[in-house]
C-alpha cells in the first residue's frame, strides 16, 4: 500500500520507514494454539487489551517455557489503525527471546525507539503515540496472568503520562527543582504531554486521573504558600538586629519555648524577657527568673549560658543575656 493511499503529504512523512513496513508487512501476527504449545511441552498465555479511546485492541500470544520462564515464541492479533500493528509487532519482537522477568519491563518507549530509523527521529506523529502504550499494557496483562498476579503490581509509581511514561513524583520533582511555571516547560523537560497530549488537561482523546495543568496549579500553590511561611518565620526569626523591640521578644519568646523552657519548668522554674538594649557591639537581652530558678546557683553560670548559647545560635551572635 502507497503512502499517498492512506495519508496526505506531511502527516504520512512523520511516520519511520519501519512502521510502514510494518503496517504492511507484520512479521509476527497470527497465533499460537494450545495444542502447539502443549506438544513442545510449553505453557500458552494469551492477554487481550483495549483501548478505550480509540477502539483498538491487541491480543497477545505468549509460548513460554516453564522451566526457564523464557517466552520462546510470541503472536499477536490486532484490530486497529496500522500504527498499533506496527507497534504490536515491534513488541512481540522484542518479547521472544526474554523471560517474562524480563518482558514485563519492556515499556513503550522502548517500542517506540526501535520502530524509529534513526535513533532521534521519533518514529510517528504524537497523536499516534498511544498506539505503543497498549502495546505496553498488554505486555503487563500477560506477564501477571502467567505470575498470577494483577497487571497493576508491576507499576510501583503513578504514571501520569502513558506516552512518555512519566510518573506523578517525577512531575512534582522537576517542576520543584527548576521553578516551572508552564505547562510547555514541563514538556520542554520531561516529554510530558508532548505526544498524544491527553495529560495536559481534561477534554483529550482519553480520561485521565491527573492532568498537567492540575499538578503545575498544585506545586505551584505549595511553593507558594511555602514562600509565605519562610516571609513570615523571617518576620519572627529571621533578620533579627533589624526586628521591632515586639518582635525581638517574640523571637526570643519562640526560641526560649522550643528550646530551653521545658527544662526550667521541669525544675520549678521559669524565666521572662524584661527588657532589650542594642548597642554597635551588643544586643543586651534582659531576663528575670521565676520559681525555683531565681535562687538556683546555676541561674548565673549553667542556666544562664545555656539560655545564651541557645538564643546566640537560633537568633544573632551579639545576644549577651543578662539576669536582674
Amino acid at each position: 500500500m502507497a503512502k499517498n493511499d492512506l495519508l496526505g503529504g506531511s502527516l504520512w512523512d512523520q511516520y519511520s520507514n519501519k512502521v510502514t513496513t510494518l503496517m504492511n508487512n507484520p512479521q509476527h501476527q497470527g497465533e499460537i494454539t494450545e495444542e502447539a504449545a502443549a506438544a513442545a511441552g510449553h505453557k500458552l498465555i494469551v492477554a487481550d487489551f483495549g483501548a478505550e479511546s480509540c477502539g483498538d485492541a491487541v491480543r497477545l500470544y505468549w509460548e513460554v517455557d516453564p522451566a526457564t520462564d523464557t517466552i520462546v515464541n510470541s503472536k499477536f492479533k490486532s484490530f486497529g489503525c496500522g500504527t498499533a500493528i506496527a507497534s504490536s509487532d515491534m513488541m512481540t519482537q522484542l518479547c521472544i527471546g526474554k523471560t517474562v522477568q524480563e518482558a514485563v519491563k519492556i515499556t513503550n518507549i522502548d517500542v517506540e525507539l526501535a520502530l524509529r530509523d534513526t535513533p532521534d527521529v521519533p518514529a510517528v506523529p504524537p497523536q499516534k503515540m498511544h498506539c505503543s502504550v497498549m502495546a505496553y499494557d498488554v505486555i503487563k496483562k500477560a506477564a501477571g496472568l502467567y505470575l498470577g498476579v494483577e497487571a497493576a503490581s508491576f507499576e510501583d509509581e503513578i504514571i501520569v503520562c502513558e506516552c512518555a511514561r512519566v510518573s506523578l513524583g517525577t512531575l512534582r520533582e522537576v517542576i520543584r527543582l527548576n521553578d516551572l511555571k508552564t505547562v510547555e516547560q514541563i514538556t520542554d523537560y520531561t516529554k510530558a504531554g508532548g505526544f498524544c497530549k491527553s495529560c495536559i488537561k481534561p477534554g483529550g482523546h482519553e480520561a485521565r486521573e491527573y492532568y498537567l495543568v492540575d499538578i503545575l496549579a498544585d506545586v505551584r500553590r505549595e511553593m507558594d504558600e511555602e514562600k509565605m511561611r519562610a516571609a513570615a518565620d523571617a518576620g519572627t526569626h529571621g533578620d533579627f538586629e533589624t526586628m521591632t523591640l515586639v518582635q525581638k521578644i517574640k523571637a526570643i519568646d519562640s526560641a526560649i519555648d522550643e528550646s530551653v523552657r521545658q527544662f526550667l519548668v521541669m525544675d520549678g522554674g521559669n524565666m521572662e524577657v524584661i527588657d532589650i538594649k542594642d548597642s554597635p557591639e551588643y544586643i543586651d537581652v534582659y531576663i528575670r527568673y521565676l520559681g525555683a530558678c531565681s535562687g538556683c546557683a546555676s541561674s548565673t553560670t549553667g542556666t544562664l549560658y545555656a539560655i545564651e548559647a541557645t538564643l546566640k545560635e537560633k537568633l544573632s551572635q551579639k545576644i549577651r543575656v543578662l539576669p536582674i
